[in-house]
């Protein structure tokens, strides 16, 4: 055990130091580190769909990488090497959706599963990873969360400009998309435990991010609930 692990123990921190802590961070920090790597890519990709946002998406983009670089200090801090290969397998259905989304120039789609789901996944997982993190994740993590915003930010106003042409495209999206965060955010709970991350405080917070951008696009709470309730039992 790392010195200072008694009171990482009392104050309720998990043993940063342990072996069952870094198998799990190995899964749980390539998530991270594949999602701002994807996140990069989709803004990129999203740039070429509506060419007079191009500039912005490209900023956008660019801290999308520098979170990258900072996840990727987070687990050499911790001599933990990441698990890529479970990342890529752990976005693929997402990522296949934004990719199938993207050849048929569907902008809304593409905004919906990267700026509002994936967005509102990440500052979720931060929200909850930040009080148990070990103290240079935290940093790293606090710094990192403040951008996403601004990105969720960026996919609200754009679809708040554009609802009454995007909202059968939005709720269609949403069918089929959501639930695919659900079984995400199930798929990682185990190594999430680990970590001392809830799940259920993961859902809610995910829940809550998520309708408070589909408030702010312009849907009204029943709405909001007719959707969820669609897309989560389908």
């Amino acid at each position: 055990m790392a010195v200072g692990g008694s009171v990482e123990q009392d104050l309720g921190l998990p043993d940063f130091s342990s072996s069952i802590y870094k198998d799990a961070y190995s899964r749980i920090n390539a998530i991270v580190i594949e999602g701002e790597q994807e996140a990069h890519d989709n803004y990129i990709s999203l740039g070429h769909l509506i060419p007079d946002q191009a500039e912005e998406l490209e900023r956008l983009a660019r801290m999308e990488l520098k979170h990258k670089k900072g996840f990727t200090a987070c687990a050499k801090n911790l001599s933990v090497i990441a698990d890529m290969d479970f990342a890529k397998e752990f976005f693929s259905p997402l990522h296949g959706n934004f990719q199938a989304a993207l050849a048929e120039g569907k902008v809304v789609t593409c905004l919906l599963i990267q700026a509002i789901l994936i967005e509102a996944f990440a500052i979720s997982a931060y929200h909850i990873y930040i009080p148990v993190a070990d103290p240079f994740a935290r940093k790293i993590t606090e710094g990192v969360v403040k951008d996403e915003y601004t990105h969720l930010n960026y996919g609200q106003e754009w679809l708040k400009a554009n609802l009454e042409s995007s909202r059968g495209e939005l709720e269609q999206a949403n069918r089929v998309n959501l639930p695919l965060v659900r079984k995400m955010l199930e798929q990682v709970a185990g190594d999430a435990a680990v970590l001392h991350m809830d799940q259920e405080d993961l859902m809610a917070d995910f829940m809550t991010s998520y309708q408070e951008a589909l408030t702010d696009i312009g849907f009204t709470t029943r709405e909001i609930a007719k959707m969820a309730t669609a897309a989560l039992l389908g």
